[in-house]
Parts: C-alpha cells; sequence; structure tokens
C-alpha cells in the first residue's frame, strides 16, 4: 500500500520516529512491574511489612484516587500536545510537526502518567478481599513513588512544551537533524568518481502508485541485480515525487546475453514510496521546512523578519558544508568492479534553489533578507568547490 514502509531499514526508521512505541513500552512495562510485585507480596511473602501502614479501606482509596488522578494528567498533557501541534502547524509549518511528536519528553510524559494508571489499576485489582489479608505494601510504595515521578515530570513538561515551541529551538532541531543527514549520505571525500555510463535498458519497473521517494534500499537492489546478472539505475532522487505507472528503475545488461526477468515486485520493494518527506536520504526536506519557515515568517500576515532571518542562518550552515563536499552518485559495485545500482542523490542546485530562490522571491521587499542572502552566496562562494560554483555565481550575481 502506498505510504507504507517496505524495506528493513524504513520500518525501523518509522519504528524509532514514531510517537507510540515510549508509551507503549512505559505501559508494558508498569503492567509486568504490578503483576511481579503483586505475585512476590500475595505468595512468597516478602518481607516489606508495614511500608505503608494501612488497611484494605485506605489502600483502595488510596489507588483509586492514582487512577483519576492520572488519568486526568495524560488528558491535559495530550491536550497541551495537540494545542502546540496546532500552533506550531499555524505558524511555522505544517512539515514541523514530525519535530514535536518525535520529541522523547513528551513521550515519556505520557508514557509514565499512563504506566502510573495502569500500574494502580493491576495492584486494585490484586487487593485481598478479606481486610485480615497481607496486603502488597510494597506495590504500594511504588504507586506513590510513581506519583511523586509523575508529579515532577508534569512541571518539566510545561516547562519543556514552551520551551520547544519557540522558533529557535525549532530551527535548531531542524539543522541538527539535517546535519546527521549530511553526514550519513553526503560522505567527505576527495576521490572523483568517474563517469558512468551504463548501456540501453532492457527494461522499465514502473511506480505501483503515488507517494514521494523515502528510501532507497542499495544494497538489496545489489543483491537482486547480482542474482539476475544486470544492473539497476533509480531514475527519481529522495524526496522527488512520483505517479501510479512512472518509471521508477530501470534494469540494464551486464553481459553480452540479455538477464533473465527480473522479480519487479522485489524491486519496488526496495524503493520505498512515503505520503510525507522525512530526514533520511532526503537532506532537502531539512532545506524545505526551513525555507517554509521563512517564507512564512515574511508574509504580509506575520511580517516577522527576525524568524525569516534566523532560518536564513541555519540553512546557511548547512549550505556551507555540502559545498565543500562533492555530490557522488550512489553506486554499488562487485569486487571486480562491476556496477550493479546507480542513483542519483540531490544536487547542490536544488539545495541552493529552496534555500535561497525561494526565500529571496518571499523576502523581495525586505532590505535585509536580500543583505543576508548575498552574504550567504558570498560565504559559500569562498569555500565551494569548484563544481559548486557556477551555481553560487549564478544566484551571486544575477
Amino acid at each position: 500500500m502506498t505510504g507504507t514502509p517496505h524495506t528493513v531499514k524504513s520500518r525501523l526508521t518509522a519504528l524509532r520516529t514514531s510517537f507510540w512505541p515510549v508509551p507503549a513500552a512505559c505501559a508494558a512495562g508498569a503492567i509486568l512491574l504490578a503483576i511481579g510485585l503483586s505475585v512476590l507480596e500475595l505468595r512468597v511473602g516478602l518481607p516489606f511489612g508495614n511500608v505503608l501502614p494501612s488497611g484494605l479501606a485506605g489502600a483502595r482509596s488510596l489507588l483509586s484516587s492514582i487512577i483519576t488522578a492520572m488519568i486526568s494528567f495524560t488528558a491535559l498533557v495530550f491536550s497541551i500536545t495537540v494545542v502546540a501541534l496546532q500552533l506550531a502547524s499555524s505558524q511555522y509549518s505544517p512539515r514541523v510537526l514530525r519535530t514535536f511528536l518525535q520529541d522523547r519528553v513528551t513521550q515519556f510524559a505520557l508514557g509514565t502518567f499512563l504506566a502510573t494508571a495502569l500500574f494502580a489499576m493491576v495492584v486494585l485489582a490484586a487487593l485481598p478481599d478479606l481486610s485480615s489479608a497481607r496486603l502488597p505494601e510494597l506495590s504500594l510504595a511504588v504507586a506513590m513513588i510513581l506519583v511523586l515521578v509523575s508529579s515532577g515530570l508534569f512541571l518539566y513538561y510545561l516547562h519543556h512544551i514552551t520551551s520547544i515551541m519557540r522558533v529557535s529551538h525549532i530551527v535548531a532541531a531542524i539543522g541538527a537533524q539535517t546535519r546527521r543527514s549530511i553526514d550519513e549520505h553526503v560522505p567527505r571525500t576527495s576521490a572523483q568518481e568517474t563517469t558512468v555510463r551504463l548501456p540501453p535498458p532492457v527494461s522499465v519497473v514502473t511506480a505501483p502508485g503515488p507517494g514521494l521517494v523515502d528510501d532507497i534500499d542499495l544494497g538489496s537492489l545489489a543483491r537482486l541485480a547480482r542474482a539476475h546478472a544486470c544492473a539497476f539505475s533509480v531514475l527519481p532522487t529522495p524526496g522527488d515525487f512520483v505517479v501510479a505507472g512512472q518509471p521508477l528503475v530501470t534494469v540494464h545488461a551486464t553481459e553480452a546475453a540479455p538477464p533473465p526477468p527480473v522479480p519487479e515486485a522485489r524491486v519496488r520493494a526496495a524503493v520505498t514510496l512515503a505520503v510525507e518527506r522525512q530526514a533520511g536520504q532526503d537532506v532537502g526536506f531539512g532545506f524545505r521546512q526551513l525555507a517554509d519557515i521563512a517564507e512564512r515568517a515574511l508574509s504580509p500576515g506575520l511580517n516577522d523578519t527576525t524568524t525569516a532571518i534566523r532560518a536564513i542562518q541555519e540553512a546557511h550552515d548547512l549550505l556551507r558544508r555540502l559545498a565543500a563536499r562533492l555530490q557522488h552518485p550512489w553506486l554499488v559495485r562487485d569486487d571486480d568492479g562491476t556496477l550493479r545500482v546507480h542513483a542519483t542523490p540531490q544536487s547542490f542546485d536544488s539545495f541552493l534553489a529552496v534555500a535561497i530562490d525561494d526565500v529571496r522571491r518571499a523576502g523581495r521587499d525586505q532590505p535585509r533578507v536580500a543583505r543576508l542572502l548575498d552574504a550567504v552566496l558570498a560565504d559559500l562562494r569562498t569555500v565551494a568547490l569548484p563544481e559548486h560554483l557556477p551555481d553560487i555565481l549564478r544566484r551571486l550575481n544575477p
């Protein structure tokens, strides 16, 4: 189905960046802990008597109060998070919502509140019916500790959510995420790749449906090409949108005889199509987010030049890193040098088009923005490799 990750890497990335795993793990851990403590105390009889001296009625009242309070805490945190997402979406860009959803403090806050409520529920269910029976006093003590932890975490959450909603924090988070993508997918190297010339394609694998190219599993394609004595060339770059039936991967012969038919389903599965862009191989997504923030800040409705300048400054740092790195095609070869996979990453010119051209058009009536963009290009000119200079000079001297 379109939008569902196919490759193992994209599945792991989707799981790691999803909102639900941390709260779910906290909830499951709380249930297991409550069951384990209750069984140990009621059946094994651990020596923890008089930790919380109270009768059966007091224990039931305590646990019921904890459950009620934690459910209220959870609803309040969820409401605050939704409001924060709405404000960020309307004021900055809908594409920054992923930054909030990936925030670990929010995830742990919700997870802790859920864990406390579920822990109390399990302990309440495990209470004996007879008032003379031994109470799970260690479990009651742990429930109280979880309440104290939840209270402190709630206060910290209120401070944290107001901090990460500030534009400087959002811009810095986008920059940090994009720098990780640059270091992983645009390596520092001084070796220039030779021009790759593949023979004419013998067949074409088309896209199964519409979507954005999210991840290209080069290793899977290489193994498949090796098994079928062919080479693959991935046509779109990460971040490109493809429609159903559009050429996705071309198949090339590597030997004199034509290669056997390749399993198209496996080829398609190596190119993940998603419903939205995300950081990873799509280095340009960071520039798109920063440009969106700058353009929205420069709109007549907001007219916030300072925010636009902050976004341009972050993009400047990213462009400076990329200007000193060669834009190599992604190639996978056998030990004997036989080319198996060829893919084209995003170009430096495409990054400039988003970070410079789009923002310049939005800020054409803002002298501060125009001067800053010219200064950014002038600085890039001093550090850029020769292959990037034409793209920079064309924008510096329009």
